[in-house]
């Protein structure tokens, strides 16, 4: 069986599917890997550590993709992409198929089955395939260092000969896997941190940071779905959560908003009337800039300066540390291919409970 990596060619796309180490152990397993040129190169990864891993590396595209049996990519694919696809290829990537629909043609006339990484159920057996908790890891940790470098302030109280500096106050909403990494992170910096979530269940790991749980008003019992993952409020909760926001974020230096809700538009969380309260200066890195925003002043890839207060919509922050962010991303693709292949071959089980709904195109045909 041979498994294919191409060079990512999406725009700021610097990470790769498979690191070398992932390589490594797919190789020993009986698997042939075949590596685009360069394709880990903006992460560190040159060639020669894809040679040492056991792989081979190809000089193109249409060779990586020509002859294998599963591809494996960060971002989905290319029409161009698409159309080099071997018929049959299993294609594991991000796929974002509520957008996808322009490739979804070029995968049917190769009759490629494709399984989007975005729908990794969240269940114990699936943890360690989630790509979306290993990058949100990544993007927590990135979103502090990016506000701490925007801010006017100092982020840890300062003791020094011209006297003492206090330290900043960071507020994160939003205490899923990014949260709690940012929360850590902003600790760890020396910031005076607090947190908001409308999940009740999350205020305990807040707390346990170091970290003040704030608006505990504003959350209810039925906040949190099945798969862990906040349910959209009322109009009454929202309108009861935004006033105990509004008083709060006129107090803090550094905002990271993180709250998202699958497959839907991020809720917005920071109105202009709220922006324009808080103090100049202040700094809000919104990492759900990409499906719409928390802050109503979100402009995806923008900094956008309201009368001083600088908000940032955050896109593709873990391909900001690309080393890390392709490691952790190929140990999670590495468990989800060890998961399918069977005999040294890859069998899809659409009625195995995680691969099933991760299926978005088989055999050519779009489900799900």
């Amino acid at each position: 069986m041979q498994i294919g990596v191409p060079k990512e060619t999406a725009p700021r796309e610097r990470r790769v599917a498979l690191a070398p180490d992932s390589v490594g152990r797919l190789v020993k397993s009986g698997a042939r890997v075949v590596v685009e040129h360069d394709a880990g190169a903006a992460a560190s990864f040159p060639d020669s550590t894809y040679t040492a891993a056991g792989a081979t590396v190809v000089r193109s595209l249409t060779e990586a993709l020509a002859d294998s049996d599963v591809v494996t990519k960060v971002q989905p694919p290319s029409a161009a992409e698409a159309r080099a696809l071997k018929s049959g290829t299993v294609l594991v990537s991000l796929f974002q198929p509520a957008s996808a629909g322009d490739i979804l043609p070029a995968l049917a006339d190769r009759s490629v089955t494709a399984l989007s990484l975005e729908r990794v159920p969240r269940i114990t057996r699936a943890q360690s395939m989630d790509v979306l908790s290993s990058q949100s890891t990544v993007a927590g940790y990135k979103a502090v260092l990016i506000g701490a470098s925007m801010m006017p302030k100092f982020l840890p109280m300062l003791t020094t000969a011209a006297g003492n500096i206090a330290p900043a106050k960071a507020f994160i909403l939003g205490a899923g896997v990014a949260g709690l990494q940012a929360i850590a992170t902003a600790r760890r910096l020396g910031a005076i941190v607090s947190a908001f979530d409308v999940r009740p269940a999350v205020r305990e790991q807040v707390q346990s940071l170091g970290a003040t749980f704030v608006a505990a008003d504003a959350i209810s019992s039925d906040a949190e779905d099945k798969g862990g993952y906040a349910r959209e409020q009322s109009a009454d909760q929202q309108q009861r959560t935004a006033a105990l926001l509004h008083d709060h974020l006129k107090q803090v230096d550094l905002v990271i908003t993180t709250a998202q809700i699958p497959g839907r538009p991020a809720p917005r969380l920071i109105t202009e009337a709220m922006v324009a309260d808080m103090r100049p200066g202040t700094v809000i890195v919104d990492l759900a800039a990409e499906t719409g925003g928390n802050c109503a002043l979100t402009r995806p890839g923008e900094i956008v300066d309201a009368n001083g207060v600088l908000v940032f919509g955050a896109v593709d922050i873990p391909s900001s540390v690309p080393t890390h962010a392709s490691q952790m991303f190929g140990r999670n693709v590495l468990t989800l291919l060890q998961h399918l292949i069977k005999d040294g071959a890859v069998k899809i089980d659409l009625d195995d409970e995680i691969t099933g709904p991760m299926c978005v195109v088989y055999q050519g045909q779009p489900r799900n």
